[in-house]
């Protein structure tokens, strides 16, 4: 199934199934659904349950009328904004094509449509994808559809419903979170380009697009195998969409871009073609990195209508021993969208579960919460089957493939949607390949645009992923690698903020840095919190060690060992015994933030 759904727990992104779209363009699509290729020949071979066949079209030759300067596979928000930004970039004569194999967007001015807040998942944009929006002209119109969020309230395990901390965002950002649906921002971007860019940019929806040859014979144009698709199935939970390649056509293209998401039709066949590839030493062959998802979580969506005497400008956040309930905004007016987050194997995540059973421990664990919710609504959660979040990949050691095809966007690093950096550093990836192109002169078929692009970004996407997953590991390993860094890090920061950076979180919200500086300089911060805590307990150590020699004679040597070695078991169990593998980042937040108050 493609992965459109996703969720955020830390307040900026929320993953809910995407709805049906308005508009006759070619053939509307679900946007949650299963691609099959149908050929009278099929040798399938599937990635992400999109299944890819052969479609024998050696014979056949591209039409010089379909021939484009730019083809971007992919028509959600990256590949509008990638299509704006070529027009704006390059002022082509002959329209660049994008493809889509899923229906028109969304009206985004009809409050009717976003009626449904968990029909659509909520992205927020922070400063890195309000800065590219704005670059190419576009962001006055998408903040007008936004809603702003400047803090979260956040409610602890077994925390009462007045005990929620409320946390309002101050100096430490330079721009305001605006949230939005997914679905409506791609439909701003389709609406400015019919608006303003007609005559550039040709959009075409229901097609599934196949590459036939990415230049691999040599410096030529990318051809592609497109092929018109229609939804089948409809009764089916899975829906599925049927592409016709027998009747595709071709079409060649002097620059390729990807976005098309977790498909990665074009980031497979790169790494097919790589592997395929003699020459090529082992380091410098593409490959996407797949991690093994451990720590799985599913989700289940929640509609809830917020009282007048709550804010309606805060990600709501709670947590319990079960699961996580987030919510942001889908409009300014108090309707919001929650997101249960629950482990794979809890009986409530199930389809088809008691009510009775959720509605009780809703009002035993969040009963602030399950006010919001009515019996209907309740029945409807617990029947819902539940939906999963996408996995970690990146791909490596370059994102272009010889001189005409690059990848943008999540087909290039795929995170759970956690802390808003999914959608913004794709949206990022966007203006940094705006500027590689403007430095081109409209020079894009020489090899040295994709090139520039990936020795901007290559490290960058593979950074952002290790540094989302360092912030995903499960139980008492996430502790150590998130929740005791981000401590650790508070406290020197506070201690030494001329020596020591502030804690993950602090640098992901200043826009101005990459992620693989982020990366580098807590590594370097590793290292001297080493250091120092070595030097602190080494002189602890030794002014113990120190007092009991006075304590104990020359002769009792062994008693000093074994009293020493005692001591720091006994120290270390109780340490760990401390440690809850169910705390929450918000939790340290949380209370980092009282003491700030009280300081």
């Amino acid at each position: 199934m493609l992965s459109w759904n996703k969720v955020t727990t830390l307040s900026i992104l929320l993953a809910i199934p995407i709805a049906d779209a308005f508009g006759t363009v070619n053939a509307p699509l679900q946007r949650n659904s299963h691609v099959l290729l149908a050929s009278t020949t099929t040798t399938p071979t599937s990635d992400d349950n999109i299944v890819v066949t052969p479609s024998g079209e050696g014979n056949k030759e591209v039409d010089v009328s379909n021939t484009r300067p730019v083809v971007i596979v992919g028509g959600g928000p990256a590949g509008l904004l990638t299509a704006i930004m070529c027009a704006k970039t390059l002022g082509t004569e002959r329209p660049i094509k994008v493809y889509d194999r899923l229906s028109p967007p969304l009206n985004p001015r009809d409050d009717a449509v976003w009626s449904d807040v968990t029909k659509f998942y909520l992205i927020g944009l922070n400063g890195r994808g309000q800065k590219a929006l704005q670059k190419y002209g576009v962001w006055d119109a998408v903040e007008s559809v936004c809603t702003a969020v400047v803090g979260r309230k956040d409610w602890a395990p077994n925390a009462g419903p007045d005990e929620g901390v409320e946390r309002i965002f101050g100096d430490e950002r330079t721009y305001t979170t605006q949230v939005l649906p997914r679905d409506k921002l791609v439909g701003v971007l389709h609406e400015h380009i019919l608006n303003e860019l007609s005559d550039q940019i040709e959009i075409n929806y229901g097609y599934e697009v196949e590459p036939k040859d990415l230049g691999d014979g040599g410096n030529g144009p990318v051809i592609l195998s497109v092929s018109r698709c229609t939804e089948v199935d409809e009764d089916n939970d899975e829906d599925e969409i049927n592409c016709d390649i027998d009747a595709a056509e071709l079409v060649e293209a002097e620059m390729l871009i990807a976005a098309d998401g977790t498909g990665r039709t074009i980031a497979n066949e790169m790494e097919a073609s790589d592997l395929k590839n003699g020459e090529l030493k082992p380091g410098n062959k593409f490959k996407v990195t797949r991690y093994v998802d451990d720590n799985r979580r599913i989700y289940k969506t929640v509609p809830l209508k917020l009282p007048a005497d709550w804010r309606h400008d805060l990600n709501y956040s709670a947590r319990t021993n079960r699961f996580n309930i987030d919510a942001l905004p889908a409009d300014s007016k108090g309707n919001y969208c929650g997101v249960l987050l629950l482990k794979e194997d809890d009986a409530l995540a199930a389809a088809d579960t008691d009510p009775k059973d959720l509605r009780k421990f809703f009002d035993e664990n969040l009963s602030q919460f399950s006010s919001l919710i009515d019996d209907e609504e309740m029945a409807t959660i617990a029947k819902k089957k539940p939906s999963f979040l996408p996995s970690f990949r990146y791909v490596s050691p370059r994102l272009h493939h010889n001189s005409r095809t690059v990848l943008v966007g999540d087909c290039a690093h795929t995170v759970k949607p956690y802390f808003g950096l999914g959608a913004n550093s794709a949206l990022e990836d966007i203006s940094v390949l705006g500027d590689v192109l403007s430095m081109s002169q409209g020079n894009i078929s020489d090899g040295k645009v994709v090139q520039e692009f990936s020795r901007l970004r290559a490290k960058e996407a593979k950074s952002l992923v290790e540094i989302s997953r360092n912030l995903d590991r499960p139980g008492k390993l996430g502790v150590l690698t998130f929740i005791f860094p981000l401590i650790v890090d508070s406290i020197f920061n506070k201690l030494a903020p001329s020596i020591f950076a502030p804690n993950i979180f602090g640098m992901l919200q200043n826009d101005a840095l990459t992620f693989e500086s982020i990366q580098r300089r807590k590594r370097i911060d590793r290292v001297s919190q080493s250091v120092a805590l070595g030097v602190l307990f080494g002189t602890i150590f030794s002014l113990a060690k120190l007092g009991l020699s006075k304590l104990l004679s020359s002769e009792g040597r062994i008693v000093r060992r074994v009293v020493g070695f005692g001591c720091s078991m006994f120290l270390l169990g109780k340490g760990f015994s401390k440690i809850n593998p169910n705390i929450a980042v918000a939790d340290v937040l949380a209370k980092l933030s009282r003491k700030k108050k009280t300081a």
